[in-house]
């Protein structure tokens, strides 16, 4: 028989590892219900509330998950006829996030747990509080304190994320896979540079889906590229699982809004939309690559009005971007170097994120 009604477990679960994954499973064997409640102000990068909120309900579908910040605490509060109080910032003192905790969950949320499971040792102090809030007894259970189930923190993860696939479910993972596009005219080594990078990286890449229906069709229509851009995210968000710390992208919608404009002088609007996709990082190749007529081209012309265009489109964008020339091994040392020294991601990725 469970010992426990309603078990707690609370965290920023920033990211969502194994060892809060054996906490919650642990408490599972000892409650008939389980209550996890997760918040973190401010959020970490790549662990904000959308991402928290799919991976717990993704791991723990049959539970009861919450993943809250400010603006819901205000609607409930709201919806409630109670005064609203702001989530303590992560560095408050551990009494000042169980006041708080304790206030929540009497006065917004009405749930009295049992028994509160952690593996800190703030948590019997937690549940002295919750025990003084709720006037009946709230039991801390200290789970795997010392972390030899799961010698793993939070922490750790943020700082090295490409270590993410060893210590997480795929679902959570897939988040710090960071996605680098290549970009650049006809014939400007693209695709050349994309493989070659990834290998340097040590990860996957995901070459690019319009020459491929172009080579199977023998040429494309207005209609197949929105079919194209839908396509070549497919197989991005695809690759995402199979790809260590990083996933290159041989183009992007961006290249397919492009060609639309340039071969029919229109864009649909959603191809447009899938245009503004995002990257971690942008890198855009010189023409500077003797022009390569396969069959499939124009002419060096084109490519430096594609080239210009694609500069123009960059300037817009919010996300790090680099111009590279020269062979292909000069350019993956100047694009790996470019991401090594932080340039365009945080910098906690070290060199030991790349491929020796």
């Amino acid at each position: 028989m469970s010992r426990y009604t309603l078990g707690l477990v609370v965290g920023k679960f920033a990211p969502l590892h194994f060892g809060h994954e054996w906490l919650v499973h642990q408490a599972v064997t000892q409650c008939e219900r389980l209550l996890i409640l997760s918040y973190s102000k401010p959020e970490y990068d790549r662990c904000d509330v959308a991402r928290r909120r799919h991976w717990l309900n993704s791991r723990f579908p049959e539970h009861e998950c919450w993943v809250i910040d400010d603006e819901l605490v205000e609607r409930h509060c709201e919806r409630l006829g109670v005064a609203a109080r702001s989530i303590p910032l992560n560095t408050a003192e551990d009494s000042v996030h169980q006041d708080w905790l304790a206030w929540f969950l009497r006065d917004v949320m009405q749930r009295q747990p049992d028994a509160m499971f952690c593996s800190e040792d703030y948590g019997a102090s937690c549940a002295r509080t919750l025990t003084r809030a709720f006037g009946k007894e709230v039991k801390a259970v200290l789970v795997d304190r010392e972390r030899m189930r799961v010698p793993i923190s939070a922490t750790e993860i943020r700082h090295s994320p490409w270590i993410a696939a060893a210590w997480t479910a795929p679902v959570v993972a897939n988040s710090f896979v960071r996605r680098i596009v290549i970009l650049g005219g006809e014939s400007s080594g693209k695709t050349t540079l994309a493989a070659a990078l990834a290998d340097r990286l040590g990860t996957c890449w995901v070459p690019e889906y319009g020459r491929e229906l172009w080579e199977a069709q023998g040429g494309l229509q207005e209609e197949d590229l929105l079919k194209i851009a839908h396509e070549q995210i497919r197989r991005e968000d695809a690759a995402i699982g199979a790809s260590k710390a990083w996933l290159v992208c041989d183009t992007s919608p961006l290249t397919t809004c492009g060609y639309a404009g340039w071969m029919y002088g229109r864009v649909d609007p959603e191809l447009l939309r899938l245009a503004q996709r995002s990257y971690d990082a942008i890198v855009l190749c010189e023409p500077d690559f003797a022009f390569v007529q396969d069959g499939t081209r124009r002419d060096d012309s084109f490519r430096r009005r594609q080239h210009d265009w694609y500069q123009q489109q960059l300037r817009k964008v919010n996300a790090p971007w680099l111009v590279v020339g020269g062979s292909v091994d000069h350019r993956v040392d100047v694009v790996t170097t470019w991401l090594r020294d932080g340039c365009a991601l945080d910098s906690q990725l070290t060199q030991d994120s790349f491929k020796e």
